[in-house]
């Protein structure tokens, strides 16, 4: 438990760190926004990249792992559609709860990755960003599209945000390079080391800087019941296919941390844009962020 924690404490650190330099203002609001474009589409693919690139995967501990993760999305998503009629919710509040349920938030998932497997640790949470961040995205739209939108757009909707999304496209340039062979191009490695440096500092202090603790006090049955599936749900039933998959260690260590991560920030964006109810959507990141603060160190030294 103490070395588990003695990991993840500066990763939520950080966190906490980003919500008073915001609170505060000890840095203007104007620094956010660019700072996270650049974390998003420069410092995370470069880190993905390279970590992929590098890393000694095995071709079938990979694909459990990939599975596992993607299965177990499946899963939570199902449980939402069941407990649906229990919220008491609008079309628009559901979606919200619906993408509250799967989204993982991947900078929390990569420091948290790296504070407790090492470099080794953020190219196994690779995978699971390639396995899970595509299927999020097309469950997310479709959630949208079913519930929330009210001109329902063709279904080429769901095809745009996955191909658009820079962290899918790094991993799998990684995980290309690494299956031939090639591993980063010469002259490369040292840049994408330095970029991806700044990805967990910049990116953890971002996550921080959004958040907003008075939705604590307005925490609902829909925020409940996405924070359950996200944080306790989905996490255990990703552990039981792991298992079930044979994993161990690192492999299965990074699946239970990647599945039990609070919300993402990006489902905050998709709602507001397709019709969803973005105040629920945003109490749930905050309500998630803060509970995973306790629950996940807990999950890692009870289940591991």
């Amino acid at each position: 438990m103490l070395a588990i924690l003695a990991a993840l404490v500066p990763v939520f650190l950080l966190i906490v760190l980003g919500h008073l330099l915001r609170r505060f203002r000890l840095v203007p609001d104007g620094f956010w926004p660019p700072a996270e474009s650049l974390t998003y589409y420069l410092f995370f693919p470069a880190l993905l990249l390279s970590s992929t690139a590098k890393a000694p995967l095995q071709g079938s501990e990979a694909l459990a792992l990939a599975g596992a993760a993607a299965l177990a999305t499946l899963g939570s998503a199902a449980l939402v559609l069941l407990v649906r009629r229990g919220l008491g919710v609008d079309g628009p509040s559901f979606s919200s709860v619906v993408q509250g349920a799967i989204r993982p938030n991947t900078y929390i998932g990569l420091a948290g990755a790296l504070a407790l497997f090492g470099k080794p640790g953020v190219a196994l949470a690779a995978i699971c960003v390639a396995a899970v961040v595509p299927l999020v995205n097309l469950l997310s739209v479709m959630a949208m599209l079913r519930f929330a939108h009210p001109t329902r757009p063709g279904w080429a909707a769901l095809v745009k945000p996955t191909l658009a999304n820079p962290l899918i496209g790094a991993c799998l340039v990684g995980i290309a390079l690494n299956l031939a062979g090639l591993g980063v191009p010469w002259g490369l490695s040292g840049l994408l080391d330095i970029l991806g440096g700044a990805a967990l500092p910049v990116g953890l202090l971002a996550v921080g800087a959004g958040l907003d603790l008075s939705a604590l006090a307005r925490t609902g049955r829909p925020v409940l019941a996405a924070s359950g599936l996200k944080l306790i749900a989905l996490p255990l039933m990703a552990l039981a296919l792991g298992r079930l998959f044979g994993l161990e260690a690192a492999p299965l260590g990074v699946l239970l941390l990647y599945t039990a991560l609070p919300c993402s920030a990006s489902s905050y964006v998709l709602a507001r844009q397709m019709g969803g109810d973005a105040p629920l959507m945003a109490n749930i990141i905050s309500v998630q962020t803060v509970l995973a603060a306790a629950i996940l160190p807990a999950l890692l030294t009870l289940l591991l």
